[in-house]
Parts: C-alpha cells; structure tokens; sequence
C-alpha cells in the first residue's frame, strides 16, 4: 500500500549479523525514534540502556538463556520501565511521589513497549533487522544489579540489532477475523480459523525445516502456557517498588 506499510508487514526475527558496527550516527536515529512514540502523559515512563561492555553482553547471554546473539550482534540495547525519574521529579518539586501502584506498572510497562517498537522499525528502516529479548526476565534481579537499575526500574525486554546476515521468511500471523472482533469479543466462535491456521502454521514448519519439524501453533501455545510463566517475577518486580497497591 506504501512503503511505511510494506515496511512494518516484513518484520522478521533477526539472530545472525554481518561482522559490522553500527554506525553511532545511526544508534542515536534509532533512539531518537524510539523517544518519538506516543507516551502516557506526557511521561516518557522508560529508560534505553545500550550495552556495549562485552563482559556484560556475555553475562546477559548467560542470564538470558545462553542466547548466543546476545553477545554477537553489534548493537544490544535494553528497555527499562522507569518510574525512577518520577522521584527524581518530585523530589526536585518538594512533592512526594506515591510508590507501587498497579497503574503506574502498566504506564512505564506500555512506554517502554511503543518506544521499542519505534526502535526497531526505525532500524529495519535503516537495513538492521533484530530481535526482541524476553529472555533477560529469566534472571531479572541479576540483570538489575548487573545494569544498576534502582528501585521502581525493571528491564523489561532487550533487543538484538545489526546488519542482517540471514533472510528468514515471514512467520504466517493469525487471520485478521481471529484477531479483529465487532464490538464484543467474540474468539470463541472463531475455532474454525485457529484450525485453518494451524494448518499454515504445521506446513510452514514442514517447509522450513525440510519436514524435521511438523507443528502447529495452538500446540505451541498449549505447551507454552501449560506451565508456569517466569513465577519469579512477582516477588521481583514487588521487591522493585512495582505492583504493591
């Protein structure tokens, strides 16, 4: 339909990178974007940390669950929900900031989100590709010592950019009536579209990997959330000063 279109719809996940840096120039587009995102009033609730110590992009790797990319990608940058700066705010205006509210969680949460996704289409604009790093919620209080993240700050996600040394093809996404509802949710009666697409999905699969993997993605989702999802990460983010009222 147009460029800015087609862009954002050829998104993939990119885990290999040429031997090449990324120029500072096009780090600081790329960060500057991301502050362009839309904010919760006007708050700009998150912080970007870019790693470029190697000893702590080996430390995060491990954290994160070995993921070699993590330390071979030439730009590591890390989003951080940051209420922090409301103290700093506060304090800089005799008022008393008030801690631990559900709310605030989800604004520093969301902010960090829309700026990350500015990042990256800003990067794959420039010709990066990356990926998204959950992983580094695996072990959130040795990533938050190890970036010495103060009380109502958590790293919320990493991400991976560089010049792509790969061309994936595009992961099928689910079909627009099973994602797009009509004044009311109404998913339940859509069964046979997730069917329909787990069928794309098994084949993709079968393709992809010259028939070695054969699944779907409601069995992958089953799978996923048949168990406990990072159960650590209450305590954690209460011990950060987040999600206590």
């Amino acid at each position: 339909m147009n460029e800015t279109i087609d862009l954002i719809k050829s998104h993939k996940s990119i885990r290999k990178y040429l031997d090449k840096p990324v120029e500072d120039n096009i780090v600081r587009e790329i960060i500057t974007s991301a502050q362009a995102a839309s904010t919760s009033s006007f708050m700009q609730a998150y912080t970007i940390i870019n790693v470029t110590d190697i000893e702590k992009k080996k430390t995060i790797r491990t954290l994160s669950g070995d993921q070699a990319y993590i330390e071979e990608c030439p730009l590591f940058i890390i989003f951080c929900a940051d209420l922090h700066k409301f103290e700093i705010a506060c304090d800089l205006n005799s008022e008393q900031m008030q801690n631990g509210y559900t709310e605030a969680f989800i604004i520093a949460t969301v902010d960090a989100a829309l700026a990350a996704q500015n990042a990256m289409i800003a990067a794959e604009s420039l010709g990066l590709g990356g990926v998204y790093i959950g992983g580094i919620r695996n072990n959130p209080k040795e990533v938050s010592n190890l970036l010495e993240l103060p009380d109502n700050v958590y790293a919320v996600f990493g991400m991976c950019l560089g010049y792509p040394a790969e061309n994936p093809e595009i992961k099928l996404r689910l079909p627009f009536d099973a994602v797009c509802c009509n004044n009311k949710y109404d998913l339940d009666s859509k069964i046979g579209l997730l069917k329909q697409y787990d069928e794309k999905i098994r084949d993709y699969y079968i393709e992809r990997t010259n028939g070695v993997r054969c699944d779907t993605w409601t069995n992958q989702m089953s799978k996923h959330v048949s168990k406990p999802l990072r159960p650590h990460m209450k305590a954690f983010l209460n011990s950060k000063g987040f999600l206590n009222k």
